[in-house]
């Protein structure tokens, strides 16, 4: 069982489906364009969006730093549930819950870390960054979903 002081968290009612949220976490072009803070993009290596499929890629810093990434998805859900398990440094599991309510869904986003250390460390970058990641995603599905 994962400690409250190795996950990081943040939540958001987006004006959108639990369908068309869990839907740019499935596509990966329309994943591609808002995952990562602002100023990131991403090349994608292998996408397997299936239980135990693996997802490698490549974050492409604004500064032009590149972050090789390992990732396996643990649990889909349509609609409801995705479970990734970041598979290098720094070791975490993000689950991303997809709760519908009045006006759209409550997104809510939990990155537990493997020692709170880690998780400590990181705070001060990944909270922010896990914002802007939502920031984007709320932009891209503007762009994708139909009023």
């Amino acid at each position: 069982m994962t400690h409250p002081s190795q996950t990081l968290q943040t939540a958001r009612t987006l004006p959108y489906s639990a369908d068309a949220i869990y839907a740019a976490f499935a596509s990966a072009p329309l994943l591609a364009s808002w995952w990562g803070p602002a100023g990131f993009s991403n090349a994608f290596e292998v996408f397997e969006f299936q239980v135990g499929g693996r997802w490698q890629f490549v974050m492409h810093g604004p500064d032009g730093t590149d972050y090789p990434n390992d990732c396996v998805f643990t649990e889909l859900v349509p609609g409801r549930k995705v479970v990734i398990r970041h598979a290098c440094p720094p070791w975490f599991t993000l689950t991303v819950t997809l709760t519908p309510v009045a006006g759209g869904t409550q997104l809510d986003w939990a990155q537990a870390f493997d020692d709170a250390g880690t998780a400590q460390a990181v705070r001060h970058i990944v909270v922010p960054a896990n914002e802007q990641n939502l920031d984007r995603l709320t932009a891209a599905l503007a762009l994708a979903v139909a009023p």
